[in-house]
Parts: C-alpha cells; structure tokens; sequence
C-alpha cells in the first residue's frame, strides 16, 4: 500500500523523503519490522519508541513516524544507546520521516486504512465504566446471538469471535491490533462487534478514529488512580467522558451520580438516552424481585420505557437477569437498551439475557448446586468485595461463606479493607492463597486478619486454595452462599515468579463427578 493512502485523514508535516512509495507492513514494536516497513514511534510509560528508530532501519523500515523533529530524534537514539551500552548510534538519512503531534493518534489512523478500515463495515457497540463491563459485554453478545447474529466481543476475559477466543493482552488491545481484530472479524462473518472500552485505551487514543454507533457509560469509581494510570480521579472521570465523542447513540446510567451530571452537563453524542433501576428514564426499572433457585442466583424486573426512547420494537416487559444484585440490574438495562436500538425483538432480548453466562463474574456452578451455592467472582478489592457480600446477604442464605487471599506485592491497605468488608457481611471467612507473587502467604493473611478483627469476623486458615474449596465443598449445606472470590476468570496463581494452571470451577465440577 502506498504511504500517501495510509496518511489520509493525518495531520503530518514532511520531514524527509517523500510519501509515494509502497510500504509492506506497519509496525509500531521495532522487534517485528521487516523490509519496506512503515515503523511508527510510540512514546510509552517506560520506553520510548524514537530510540529505537536505527534497529528499526537496520531491519528495513522505509519510512517512520515521530513526534519529534530529527534532532530530538536523534537525541532519543543517543540516549538509548547509552543506557543499552551500544556505543555511538546514528541517524539514518535515507528513510522517509512524517512528524506529527500525536504518534498513538497517527497509529489509529493509519492502522485503520492498513486493514481497509474495517470499523466502518461493524456494527460496534462501547462500553465504560469501573465495573460491569464484561458482563455488560456477555449480556449483549448472548441477546444478539439469540436472534441469529455473529458477534465478535473485546474485552477483559479477551477477544472471541463467535466461539473462538483469541488471547489479547490488554481490556482493549492497541490500535494496531483492534483493526485486525476488526478485520479477521468481517471475513468470519460477524455484524456485530461489542467492545469493552478502558480508561486507559482513551487516553491512549486506541479507539480514536472509530465511531461507537451505541456507547455506554455504567459507573465510575476510585480505581486506577496511581502511577502509570491516571493522575486523580478527576482525570480518570475526563478520560472515560471522552466516549461520548465517538459515539452516535450514547446511554448513560443515571443511578451513577457521575452519570446523571453526565446528562445534566450536556453530552456530545447525537442521541442521548438514559437508564435507572431507582427512578423514571428513558428505560427504567420499575418493579425488581430477587430470585433464588438451586441453579439461579438473580431477579425478575419489569422494564418501562419513556416517550424518549426510540427504538425497532419496544423494549418493555418482564426480564429474568440470571446474575444477583441491583447492579447486574443496571448493566442489563444497558444490554436491554442498545439492542432494542439494534433491532432485537422483546422475545430475543429475554431470551439472550436468560441464557448469559459470564466466566468468574458473580458465576453460579450449578453442578454444585446440591450442595449449597457456590459462586465464583473476580471480586479483588474493598469496593467489589463490599458490593459482591453485602448484595450476597440480601439474599438471607443461612450462612454467607467468603474464600479469599490476597494478591502478594500489591498494596496492604487493599488487604486490610478487603478483610474489613468480609468481616462485616461474611458469616465465616476462608482464608487462603490468591496470588502470592514473592510475598509469604502466612504475611499476606495476617494483612487481612487486622481487618476481619475489625469487626469481630469469624475465619479459617487453609493455606492451600483447592484443599480450601474442597473442604467447602464437605461442609456447606443447602441454603448456604460460598463466594470465592479474587481469582474469577484466572486459570493460574502467580508463586515465585511461577504462573502455575489453577480453574476454581474444573476443581469443583472434579469434586462434584468424583463425589456421586
């Protein structure tokens, strides 16, 4: 592909060389550049990418981006040098440089037109938020498929494409490999694409270039605030604001009270539509009941819709959501929402809802369900595990049981607060090992004990994970709750620097089949 296609819609200034040459590839990792490739330098938390710039001429690369002019590029190589002990470095001439202010923004675009822009060619659905993504996600993949859809979903659990999973590193992957993933999605078929959008693919420009035609915004939270993330809460709340201006039809929960100033402040979508489980929206919950069955842990809602709603058919009705808690409620009035704007019929939107299923987020194992109910979740913090328990004793089992560890080289006051919360809701805690990394689980725990005293909480200590489970899996009884929570979807446990295969829900389904 010519460089002069793949630059449209980028705003560049000609450093060097010309633009009307063929390029082979597009790269922005100098280790995977090959001949004739277009080598773009991104400037990351640790590195940055204009020092590498001569690897990447040696390899081949025939033209380059930069944010820096070619003496600050120049200087970058140098600096590199000298920290990797290579000696003197050069600058290589005889290669085209495009200098542009943003080279993630550039990365977007160009990454586009390199897979022949296949964002335009998907129905793409976008999601932000602290919490509920994924299930949010899962929820709205089960209803499209219900009415006959192929869809492609990116999110924290990783990227699939109908049935097929395809690891991705990050919530939302790169630029570069998002259009891909677009691409590999259009030739397998797929019409739909629903996509968990982070805080941190925004403000690293991931998604710029791409319109949402339905993005919604859940909830926000102190989360993510630190090194390497977001400054302050302020700038984490800027960031997942900035959904809005790629997206057609935005809807926004107004049970979030970020949301509904959200609402209030004016959005800069086209269309804007809201959600409450609490109070009158453009689709509202007006009436929610709780459900317990041996196999299903959730409730029954009556959905209305206002006069602002409009949609292919109405969306209003009875829904069973098969995941508990009023916030489940709300990510499934989001699921309702954007597909009755899909098109989807009443009858499919209750159907696919009914049948979500969502590895590791609030999941019920039903083959344990004989025993008591176990659930497994991802719950790994004070906030996820408060809002996980005290939503669990609503449900009024005979008696919340919680098994958890905590995560090892992470910091303790998380420790303390996550037992804290235990202490307040569980009727027993098991403590045990999460991902210990280099730190003694022993230590770990005794973290978590100071906050359990605080409020008189009940524990055990059963170091090993699967003997903690089975001995749960002995001992709990019918109407019992047993939530393990901290490792959800995770197949391993992080030891020494070891990442060994560990499946919370095989260990059970083994008990269970070898128990009958």
């Amino acid at each position: 592909m010519k460089l002069n296609d793949l630059l449209v819609g980028v705003e560049y200034e000609l450093l060097q060389g010309n633009t009307d040459i063929e390029i082979s590839d597009v790269e922005y990792d100098s280790r995977k550049v090959k001949e004739n490739a277009l080598f773009v330098c991104v400037s990351g938390f640790k590195t940055d990418g204009h020092g590498y710039i001569s690897g990447a001429h040696e390899k081949g690369a025939k033209a380059i981006i930069v944010e820096k002019d070619l003496e600050g590029c120049h200087e970058a190589m140098e600096k590199f040098a000298q920290e990797k002990g290579f000696g003197d470095t050069y600058v290589p001439y005889n290669m085209t440089v495009i200098r542009v202010a943003n080279a993630r923004k550039a990365l977007a675009l160009v990454s586009a037109a390199w897979f022949g822009n296949p964002a335009d060619k998907l129905t793409i659905i976008g999601l932000t938020g602290t919490k509920g993504k994924t299930t949010t996600a899962h929820m709205i993949k089960s209803i499209l498929e219900a009415a006959g859809n192929k869809v492609g979903m990116i999110g924290t659990i990783g990227t699939f494409i109908g049935t097929e999973k395809i690891e991705t590193k990050n919530t939302t992957p790169e630029s570069y490999e998002l259009h891909k993933l677009f691409k590999k999605m259009l030739e397998m078929g797929v019409t739909h694409c629903v996509m968990e959008v982070s805080s941190q693919a925004l403000m690293l420009y991931r998604t710029y270039g791409i319109t949402f035609k339905y993005g919604a915004f859940l909830n926000i939270s102190p989360d993510h605030i630190g090194p390497g993330e977001h400054n302050t809460f302020e700038e984490y709340l800027g960031e997942k604001a900035k959904i809005f201006k790629q997206t057609s039809n935005a809807v926004i929960n107004i049970d979030d009270e970020h949301g509904a100033a959200f609402v209030n402040e004016g959005v800069a979508s086209e269309k804007v539509y809201t959600i409450s489980t609490r109070k009158k929206a453009s689709v509202y919950v007006e009436a929610m009941e709780d459900i317990w069955e041996p196999d299903l842990l959730g409730s029954k809602i009556i959905v209305k819709e206002a006069g602002d709603y409009t949609a292919v058919a109405t969306v209003a009705g009875e829904y069973i959501v098969p995941m508990p808690g009023r916030y489940n409620a709300e990510n499934a009035l989001i699921a309702i929402t954007i597909c009755g704007m899909c098109g989807m019929s009443r009858d499919d939107i209750a159907a696919g809802l009914r049948a979500t299923t969502v590895k590791g987020r609030t999941q019920v194992i039903r083959e344990a369900s004989h025993i008591a109910t176990f659930i497994i979740d991802y719950a790994h913090n004070a906030l996820s595990t408060e809002s996980l328990l005290s939503m669990l004793k609503g449900y009024k089992p005979n008696r919340l049981i919680c098994l958890f560890g905590g995560g090892g080289n992470k910091p303790k006051q998380r420790r303390y607060d996550m037992g804290e919360a235990s202490g307040k809701y569980a009727d027993l805690t098991i403590l045990t090992e999460d991902n210990p990394r280099y730190e003694e689980i022993e230590d770990i725990n005794n973290d978590i004990i100071v906050g359990l005293d605080a409020h008189n909480g009940k524990y055990e200590i059963i170091l090993d994970r699967k003997e903690a489970i089975e001995h749960l899996l002995d001992t709990a009884q019918k109407g019992d709750i047993v939530a393990l929570i901290g490792k959800g979807h995770e197949t391993y446990q992080d030891v020494k620097g070891v990442k060994r295969y560990f499946c919370e829900e095989e260990i059970i389904r083994d008990y269970v089949a070898a128990h009958k």
